[in-house]
């Protein structure tokens, strides 16, 4: 790759906040899965191993992750679903499987959507809260 393009990459990821990073992890997971079965499809097994070792890693990451004390039912949930694309991932490599390739990207593309609308709905929320606050503040200057 060319240097200006790793500098602009690096920047990228320097200036997300922690969501956004979170749905370029998503994305680069998905785009993996979707290298690993186009390798797959080319018997090209040392790509197809490459891409599925990238999409385990960035699994491995969200599930090491995880906080369990806030997260509660949905992080143990999160957690499963973490270990149960692990295997898959593990078996498409082993078993030349593109089917639980298929399964772990809709997986990954699922909880990508749902973690684009949580993001959205928390940040309808914040804007709520900093609309208000002036309000607030006035009416506290009040008395």
């Amino acid at each position: 790759m060319n240097a200006y393009v790793n500098q602009y990459q690096n920047n990228q990821i320097l200036s997300a906040s922690p969501e956004q990073i979170l749905i370029m992890l998503y994305d680069g997971a998905i785009r993996f899965c979707r290298q690993a079965q186009l390798a797959m499809e080319q018997e090209n097994r040392k790509v197809q191993a490459e891409k599925i070792s990238r999409a385990m890693a960035i699994v491995c990451e969200f599930s090491n992750t995880l906080n369990h004390e806030v997260g509660g039912d949905i992080a143990a949930d999160l957690d499963g679903l973490y270990g149960f694309m692990s295997r898959e991932l593990t078996r498409a490599n082993l078993q030349n499987d593109r089917k639980a390739l298929e399964t772990v990207e809709n997986l990954l593309t699922g909880l990508r959507e749902t973690w684009v609308e949580a993001i959205e709905i928390n940040r309808g929320g914040a804007q709520q809260v900093a609309k208000t606050e002036p309000e607030v503040r006035h009416v506290a200057a009040a008395f």
